[in-house]
Formats: C-alpha cells, sequence, structure tokens
C-alpha cells in the first residue's frame, strides 16, 4: 500500500510525500538506556520517502536481518519551504502533528557504528517509518505538552511528553533547516524516549498521542 500523507480520519491532505528529516538522542532517558552520551550538536540523518509507509492496520518488518526495534516519535509535517528559518517560521511552516514509527535494524547499526561507518541503511529500508495520520496544527494549542505512548501486546513499552525534549519542536527543526532545506511534504521525526525494544510478527500495537487519537495496527 502506497503511502500518502493522511488526516487522522483517512481525508487526504494536499502535499507531496518527500523526505524525513530526524533527530537521535533528543531525550535524556533514551540517551541513558542506550549508553550514550549528550553531544552539543544535534544528531540528525535522513530517512527517504520509500521508507514511508501506512501505520494502519499492519505494517511488515524485515526478515533475517536481525532485531527490529520499535522508536516511536512524535512526527511534524511541514506545509512550506524552510531553509535558514527561525522558529517561529518554523511554527507557521507545520501542517500538523502525529506519531510514527522509527524502525530500527539495531543488531546492523551497533555493527555499523563499530566499523565507523555510516548506518542508514539500518534506519532508511523500505518501510522503515510506518506514520499514523496527522492532526492539524490548528488543533493543538500546545505542542510541547504533548503525552504519547506505545503498548505492544497489552504492555506498555514507550511513554512520553514532548516537554521532555532536548530541543523542542520549533528549535529542532530551525537548526535542521540551517543544514538541509525542508520542502513542503517533508516529515521531521523529533526523537524517541526510552523503551526502545525488539518487534515480532504478529506483535499488537496501540500507539496514543495525548486526547488526540490512539491507532491499534500490528506486526505482519
Amino acid at each position: 500500500m502506497a503511502y500518502l500523507h493522511q488526516q487522522v480520519d483517512g481525508s487526504p491532505i494536499a502535499l507531496p510525500v518527500g523526505k524525513v528529516v530526524c533527530i537521535g538522542q533528543n531525550y535524556q532517558d533514551h540517551i541513558a538506556e542506550m549508553q550514550s552520551k549528550t553531544a552539543a550538536e544535534a544528531l540528525f540523518f535522513i530517512k527517504p520517502s520509500t521508507a514511508l509507509c501506512p501505520l494502519a492496520p499492519a505494517f511488515a518488518i524485515p526478515g533475517g536481518r536481525g532485531a527490529v526495534h520499535n522508536e516511536l516519535e512524535i512526527a511534524v509535517l511541514i506545509s512550506q519551504p524552510l531553509s535558514q528559518a527561525t522558529p517561529q517560521q518554523v511554527t507557521a511552516a507545520i501542517w500538523g502533528y502525529s506519531l510514527a514509527l522509527d524502525l530500527t535494524l539495531r543488531e546492523l547499526q551497533a555493527n555499523l557504528k563499530q566499523l565507523g561507518r555510516p548506518w542508514e541503511i539500518a534506519k532508511g529500508f523500505d518501510g522503515a517509518c510506518p506514520v499514523a495520520g496527522f492532526v492539524p496544527a490548528g488543533d493543538i494549542a500546545h505542542p510541547q505538552q504533548l503525552d504519547f505512548s506505545l503498548t505492544v501486546n497489552g504492555i506498555e513499552r514507550q511513554h512520553g511528553n514532548s516537554a521532555n525534549m532536548i530541543r523542542g519542536i520549533s528549535q529542532l527543526i530551525s537548526e535542521m533547516s540551517q543544514h538541509f532545506t525542508l520542502l513542503a511534504g517533508d516529515m521531521v521525526l523529533t526523537g524517541t524516549p526510552a523503551g526502545v525494544g525488539p518487534l515480532q510478527a504478529g506483535d499488537q500495537l496501540q500507539l496514543q498521542l495525548a486526547d488526540f487519537f490512539t491507532v491499534n495496527t500490528k506486526v505482519s
């Protein structure tokens, strides 16, 4: 099933499907669980548009390539070009907010890190970014106070709040735009809290974004 930007109610969003620009290590608890170090410079990376896929009713994970970890993140859809943008310009260019999974081939990523090599293939494979429908920005009064969670087979695995981001949404997108021009239809992933772990075929998932939506899906 091809990915198209959609609202929570399933209606289409009139924006092209672009790249996904991500920030790593934006929650202190996740940095601790990965035994990483907090750095002054933000860690940015890109997933291609071919990584995008619908979150529900099901999504597939690669087989035979080691553990595939969930990384639940708030997703931000960009509605107009941003280059060298201020945080205020970023806020004006946000179409809406959703949830996405930054699926990660964890063992492959670890091996590539040990070799000192880039690890895009552990993050940017086909289907590596399942996305739910978007809530229009105008419906969310306080995007920097959003509670979100992931349960796997009825057990809560991740629970975060955007208030705990090291870099807030507008600030991190402003910093991104100093390096990469963001275009209308591009999506930004804002980092994951603690609780990453392996997914298996057959797992039942529930993702919740505050009081805005709950999505039930499964790993096929």
